[in-house]
């Protein structure tokens, strides 16, 4: 070997650990973000020796389709668990269910059987009356609190489409980068890297919106589509419209999204099939809420029925003890949309409105067509206890409300806290599960993709000793040259 080739191998040596000792020092200085994908020096070996001749990013593409899917199913599941927690919460209460309309129908049904065995009594009269008062306005409360989940959704909605029309621009940007780097960065550099590191964050924050599936072509330009298989983009960022709604009533109907002119699906089940925080919001405003409020209509519908009054003289039916908005009894078996909302205690048995308790006692709430105790009997207690009767008695519900079709009206009301349970339980399980999945994947994309300190500080004390093997060949040469020239002189 001449003294040249020697000076141009220290050379090199010197060169490749300079580019190697860059490289794992921003591996290392970049150890703890997540949006990093590890650089390596690629070195290669010809006839002039051994030289970087790339900056190689770790690049699992498989292992980041899975991580994309699991973050936008447990980005779904975690939104719609929290909606079933937070209707839980407005609606029944603690543990305990104090404010469910179950627990207040429970407490009007004592207050009549009080007042059934004591038909004389103002107390109990009233006291039947103050319960009846009470549970109408946990259904008016209840009917409020699930308009606002309602409402509360479409805000999500709302948000998530600005929020998914920004950085659906913002890869657009970065598309460009990465394709610009592509076509222009040195093999060496850093650049490319870069920009897609700075694409695959924003692709990331892309998919806990909607589900998305990434496909990269020539030049590494990227295309977007739905799970659904909608573009997203695909050389220019698609359109996402909504149409928000400022409030809600039980008989709202929120706007569709679309993207790029398609209309997005809600999700599906207490395990959601929805992808992305978009589909379940979609879910919890336009069929998790409406379903409950259809329960709680049905209720109310119940309530009005039960206790309506019968003209003597034709047999038609009045809204008696519970009346609403209507005015009148509603058909068997079919929700009335809202009913909930509007519910009231018939002014007629209200003291503070001139009204009666007595009133249902002895019926004549609409007249007196309708009284059943024409003598005023105070120990009358007949239509109290057929009032009774006809709570645990079973009776025809609406099929559409999610909940039994033929049971009684306590029944029904207890069915419909199980109903909302047993949805948030599962709800639970299958957070618990997507929670689980998105850890493991997340870890696997990591540990393929990211830093690891220890690998790294290795890899950095081999880069020294390389170096240290450089200057050992450069202070040989250097003493050969200095023997020439002490010879020489």
């Amino acid at each position: 070997m001449s003294l040249t080739t020697a000076l141009n191998n220290a050379q090199a040596i010197f060169n490749n650990t300079g580019t190697q000792s860059s490289v794992v020092s921003n591996n290392i200085a970049n150890a703890g973000n997540a949006d990093y994908s590890r650089r390596q020096a690629v070195l290669t070996t010809n006839m002039a020796g051994a030289q970087v001749v790339k900056i190689a990013r770790s690049d699992e593409p498989a292992l980041q389709k899975a991580y994309l899917g699991n973050s936008s199913s447990d980005a779904a599941q975690q939104l719609l668990l929290n909606a079933y927690s937070n209707l839980q919460s407005a609606t029944l209460g603690g543990n305990d269910n104090e404010i469910a309309p179950s627990t207040y129908l429970s407490a009007f049904q004592t207050a009549m059987q009080t007042y059934s065995g004591s038909p004389s009594s103002t107390t109990a009269a009233q006291s039947a009356i103050n319960a009846a008062q009470s549970l109408a306005t946990s259904l008016n409360n209840a009917t409020t609190a699930v308009q606002n989940a309602r409402e509360d959704a479409d805000k999500q909605i709302s948000s998530d489409v600005d929020s998914l029309n920004s950085l659906l621009k913002q890869f657009q940007t970065a598309n460009e980068a990465v394709k610009s780097a592509t076509n222009a960065a040195s093999p060496t550099s850093n650049a490319l890297a870069d920009a897609m590191d700075q694409r695959d964050s924003i692709l990331k924050q892309i998919s806990q919106i909607v589900g998305v599936n990434a496909v990269t072509r020539g030049n590494n330009d990227m295309a977007l589509y739905t799970s659904s298989g909608t573009t997203l983009f695909e050389t220019i960022p698609r359109t996402v419209t909504f149409t928000p709604t400022n409030s809600y009533t039980a008989g709202t109907t929120g706007n569709n999204v679309y993207i790029d002119g398609v209309a997005l699906t809600p999700g599906q089940g207490a395990t959601t099939t929805a992808q992305g925080t978009l589909q379940a919001a979609l879910q919890v405003r336009d069929d998790v809420a409406p379903t409950y409020q259809k329960q709680l209509d049905e209720i109310a519908r119940g309530l009005v029925t039960t206790f309506a009054e019968t003209n003597k003289t034709n047999s038609t039916k009045a809204a008696g003890l519970f009346t609403w908005s209507g005015g009148t009894v509603p058909a068997s078996g079919t929700a009335v949309t809202g009913l909930a909302g509007s519910i009231t205690v018939n002014s007629a048995l209200v003291t503070s409105k001139g009204g009666n308790p007595n009133l249902l006692r002895d019926g004549g709430i609409n007249g007196v067509n309708y009284v059943v105790n024409p003598n005023g009997d105070s120990g009358y207690s007949t239509q109290l206890d057929a009032y009774i009767t006809a709570m645990n008695t079973k009776m025809d519900f609406d099929a559409s409300a999610g909940s039994d079709t033929k049971a009684s009206l306590m029944d029904y009301a207890s069915s419909s806290i199980g109903w909302l349970e047993g949805q948030r339980s599962t709800a639970t399980t299958a957070a618990e599960n997507t929670s689980a999945a998105l850890s493991r994947s997340s870890s696997a994309y990591s540990n393929a993709t990211g830093v690891n300190l220890d690998e790294e500080l290795t890899l950095m004390m081999d880069i020294e000793q390389s170096y240290k093997a450089g200057t050992k060949i450069l202070n040989a040469v250097n003493e050969m040259l200095q023997s020439v020239l002490d010879i020489a002189s």
